[in-house]
């Protein structure tokens, strides 16, 4: 053989293109590029949004039952509530908040990442060029997104009502709401990562209706018998309905509330990056 006809040595790529055609040439033609990170993130955020609110038994958690909470609490008085001088409406409205806050960034997140983990969709993404970090980044958007869309449903409900909250207190509010947005998802990520599926169903719905009646969200801590109101000043639902309250009805800066929250916010993110698992 001559060495024009001596084929190239393995592993050493060929300096001409395949020729028309054939699969090589058909594969580097076709092959989509990746598309930038951002997008990538934003898609998972509106995927993640879309899922939560089609979803009739999230939608159900996330909007229809804070709603009806409010409702009813406003209008009956079958809890008795020291509003501290302010009306009613004015009072519940920002426990409300905090309620529908806790649905989706915790239990509704940690149900659904759950069952993404059970079902190996966790594994698949983190494959993809998406990433774990652009698929964690996307979920916390998509809560996010979500969350939007309560305030204003719940906030135009209340203003319906008669609720008019002290905008001078908005900024702080809005702090609250972050931190305490950050504090359970991270404590879902932690709950979905260390549990089975089922386990997570059960404990995260419970959590929720225990936070809810005894946790300083609806009913302030200071309203709560005994030692549990001084527990409930020191948990993250307690801490964000303080907080809450503070700044929609009385316009000022818990600072203390804020603290608690930003220590729980770091302390489950910790937990989280520590117990969770992607399959």
């Amino acid at each position: 053989m001559s060495p024009d006809a001596r084929p190239a040595p393995t592993g050493t790529p060929s300096s001409e293109p395949a020729p028309p055609g054939t699969p090589a040439a058909d594969a580097t033609r076709t092959a989509p590029a990746a598309a930038p990170a951002l997008r990538r993130v934003l898609a998972q955020a509106a995927f993640e949004t879309r899922m939560i609110l089609r979803n009739g038994e999230q939608l159900l958690v996330t909007v229809i039952l804070p709603v009806l909470v409010l409702v009813g609490l406003a209008r009956t008085g079958f809890v008795d509530l020291a509003t501290d001088g302010a009306s009613r409406i004015d009072f519940v409205a920002p426990g409300v908040l905090a309620l529908a806050v806790m649905s989706t960034s915790f239990t509704s997140q940690a149900i659904a990442t759950a069952f993404d983990r059970r079902n190996g969709v966790l594994r698949l993404l983190a494959t993809t060029p998406l990433g774990r970090g652009g698929l964690l980044a996307g979920k916390v958007l998509g809560v996010l997104a979500v969350e939007v869309v309560q305030v204003v449903v719940i906030g135009a409900v209340a203003v319906a009502l008669g609720w008019r909250p002290e905008l001078a207190g908005v900024p702080a509010a809005l702090l609250a709401l972050l931190l305490g947005t950050a504090a359970f998802t991270a404590l879902a990520l932690a709950l979905a990562g260390a549990l089975r599926a089922e386990a997570v169903l059960a404990t995260a719905n419970l959590v929720l209706v225990l936070l809810a009646v005894a946790g300083g969200v609806v009913i302030p801590a200071s309203q709560l018998p005994g030692w549990l109101g001084d527990v409930a000043l020191l948990l993250p639902s307690g801490a964000l309905g303080e907080a809450l309250r503070a700044g929609l009805v009385r316009g000022e800066l818990a600072g203390g509330s804020l603290l608690v929250l930003l220590a729980w916010a770091l302390a489950l993110a910790w937990g989280a990056r520590r117990l969770f698992r992607w399959h």
